[in-house]
């Protein structure tokens, strides 16, 4: 099996697609152009499957310079045969190849070692025989200086043979498929740490076969193991499992051969379980990673989707009580105009002298909405901002606050304000979201948004990697303006990067707006192939060619003025005439380099140039009856918004400080595997109460049976 059909039994894409793709992924293109530009190559994957591609195409590599350097260490103690170097070069299974490398693997100094050392391999070549009736008449012969008796060469014989029975790879594969089968995770409190260990109460004396736990429930444990306050072990049946590796090496009922199981149990207990044990641990937490991951990477994608309000002058409130409501007035561009602070809440209570600021700076820089942050104060804030009267349609929406903090206190954000605090730069974070959650989201650590699970257990390599692919993949289906997008956002844009999007910046700020796509070539550093890779996805309204405004890609522009000179009009006129573009024939464009599926993506962008993929913004009213934990009362049907998404259920904010959790099972009449089957992010619902602890002030919430 080569890398290719490897792939290809790993991913389920025919091989074709797979050469293609790796082809391109070598030639230096990235995941959104290829899913964009060269369906041609790759017969239509999307974005998804390229990943998937490229994923195992690195692992793919991985496992070939492991074979390298293990061919390279045994061929070193001239252990190397053919058969032994095509076992290798045919093994795609990490596992398998660690079985295969295990005799020959160095060593610390292990018991079987000391044996060797001792003379005693002979003794135990004898015993694994199970042909001479006498063995302790046999094991004489090996008493020595080192070997003080007999029983001594026994016992140093079965240290052998127990490493032998460990390094053997069939053994190891009968084990590894019994945990596959019958694994059991058991899990209990440390003695004594019972109040400390209060919240994993649900693990205190846990028992569930592994391969049925859920990914939460894994990296919990985990999580609580790692703090010194659970015990955990995955075990199987150990005799059974002892009787079944005998069988493949006791031949009779003789000394030798209850001296061979008794070292099988030996072998077994000391050297295999824990091996694999530690093996099915660490699969089992890649497995938890992985969906805990995926989850993340769907709820990012969700969020950096929220609809835009557009450009819109905005009056941003990070509310508060003692120190008051910091309140920011940014442009269309999301620039900061003017900042102030009121104390529309107690303990000040200062609401005319607050209505007074609010109502002159909606005046004074026209404003046109109003982003209220959804933290400390909000529902009380949000209640005098709906009693004022103002002498525009003003409306307000609540914004979640998650992971402005983090920004207001980066190098980015004291770069950018220098003479204002961290609350002020909150204030335009907040604001600067409900203008375009996308451009200003990306300037902040994925982690820090709040909508994952565990996202500081996981392997946080693969975490960045899956965000990054996220944050990429939203930045380039969305497009972006050239001119006035932040280098953060230009980052993320196909084949540029921090140092490139640093350079447009620059190039920028020196020579003001860009003009056309093809000026990109005057940035420093910014040569052909990034040319092709950040083209199609930036855009210049405006600009000299209205096809620089498009997801039209310049290597396809000929195609597009061949079209309109066919249609005898200019390019502009093709794309605002849909009777012109309704004639055209694609069929007649078609050529080796351009088929089918570009020419229609094409077609497509010309019908709706520059179009944004996210919905139009909308606002929720919450309950006015329900401001506080206290106005809390079982079976109440509430407005809501999802908050999170977890493996175990959504979380929902209704209106107050504590957000209520509905349970999976709660979430539909029918069944669904995951919450993210039947909910979304932001999703507007209605939800029920359906039990209150006021102790742990925790709120249970129902989706079922509400109109």
């Amino acid at each position: 099996m080569d890398s290719i059909s490897f792939i290809a039994a790993e991913t389920g894409i025919a091989q074709k697609q797979i050469a293609s793709t790796i082809k391109l992924l070598d030639d230096g293109a990235t995941i959104p152009f290829i899913s964009r530009y060269r369906k041609e190559a790759t017969l239509g994957l999307d974005e998804v499957q390229i990943q998937s591609i490229a994923a195992t195409y690195e692992k793919a590599k991985e496992l070939k310079k492991r074979k390298e350097f293990i061919i390279e260490t045994i061929s070193q103690q001239n252990e190397l045969t053919d058969r032994l170097r095509l076992q290798i070069e045919n093994c795609f299974d990490s596992n398998a190849l660690e079985d295969i490398y295990l005799p020959f693997k160095p060593k610390r100094r292990t018991k079987a070692e000391t044996a060797r050392e001792n003379g005693l391999e002979p003794l135990a070549k004898i015993i694994m025989a199970q042909n001479i009736p006498d063995i302790t008449h046999t094991a004489k012969r090996f008493v020595n200086g080192k070997v003080t008796d007999e029983k001594n060469a026994i016992d140093g014989a079965l240290d052998i043979i127990a490493e032998w029975v460990s390094e053997n790879p069939a053994v190891r594969e009968t084990v590894r498929k019994a945990f596959s089968f019958e694994a059991v995770l058991n899990c209990k409190t440390v003695k004594g740490k019972e109040a400390e260990a209060a919240n994993f109460q649900n693990y205190f004396n846990f028992s569930s076969p592994l391969k049925r736990c859920k990914s939460h429930q894994i990296l919990a444990i985990r999580r609580g193991k790692e703090e010194g306050l659970l015990q955990t072990s995955i075990d199987i049946d150990t005799d059974k499992i002892i009787e079944r590796i005998s069988r493949r090496f006791v031949k009779n009922d003789s000394e030798s051969a209850t001296l061979v199981k008794k070292a099988i149990a030996d072998s077994y207990k000391r050297l295999i379980k824990p091996s694999i044990e530690n093996e099915f641990a660490a699969l089992s937490k890649a497995n938890a990673d992985d969906k805990a991951i995926s989850l993340f990477a769907d709820n990012l994608r969700q969020l950096l989707f929220a609809p835009p309000l557009g450009k819109k002058r905005i009056l941003a409130i990070d509310p508060g009580f003692r120190t008051g409501c910091k309140v920011v007035c940014l442009d269309t561009q999301g620039n900061l105009l003017h900042n102030d602070t009121i104390y529309p809440t107690p303990p000040r209570n200062e609401t005319a002298i607050a209505a007074k600021k609010i109502n002159n700076m909606i005046e004074v820089y026209q404003i046109d909405a109003i982003a209220l942050g959804n933290g400390t104060a909000s529902r009380e804030t949000e209640q005098f901002l709906k009693k004022l009267h103002y002498n525009r349609d003003i409306r307000i929406y609540v914004v979640s606050e998650d992971g402005a903090s983090v920004y207001s206190a980066s190098k980015l954000a004291r770069e950018e304000f220098p003479d204002k605090d961290v609350t002020v730069r909150g204030a335009v974070s907040i604001g600067r979201r409900l203008l375009d959650p996308l451009a200003e989201l990306v300037k902040i650590d994925p982690k820090s948004i709040g909508v994952g699970q565990y996202q500081h257990d996981v392997d946080q390599t693969k975490l960045r990697q899956a965000l990054d692919f996220t944050v990429e993949s939203c930045v380039n289906k969305v497009g972006v303006n050239l001119n006035t997008a932040s280098k953060e956002l230009l980052t993320y844009v196909s084949g540029l990067g921090p140092q490139l999007a640093q350079d447009i910046v620059e190039y920028r700020a020196a020579n003001g707006n860009f003009t056309s796509r093809k000026e990109l070539l005057n940035v420093p550093r910014l040569g052909n192939k990034a040319f092709e890779q950040c083209a199609g996805f930036l855009r210049i309204p405006g600009g000299d060619n209205p096809l620089d405004n498009t997801a039209v890609h310049p290597e396809n522009y000929a195609t597009v003025e061949a079209m309109a000179h066919d249609c005898g009009c200019s390019v502009n006129e093709l794309i605002t005439d849909k009777a012109k573009k309704s004639g055209i024939d694609i069929n007649r464009y078609v050529t080796e380099a351009t088929g089918l599926p570009t020419l229609t993506d094409i077609m497509e962008e010309l019908d709706k140039p520059g179009r944004d993929p996210r919905k139009a913004v909308t606002v929720m009213a919450f309950d006015s009856n329900l401001k506080s934990f206290d106005d809390l009362k079982q079976g109440m049907i509430v407005n809501g918004i999802i908050t999170n998404i977890t493996q175990f259920g959504a979380f929902v904010d209704i209106g107050i400080k504590e957000n209520g959790l509905v349970h999976i099972s709660e979430i539909s009449g029918d069944f669904i595997s995951s919450p993210s089957d039947a909910v979304k992010l932001h999703q507007q619902v209605k939800v029920k109460i359906k039990d209150i602890d006021a102790q742990r002030r925790r709120i249970s919430l129902s989706m079922k049976d509400v109109n």
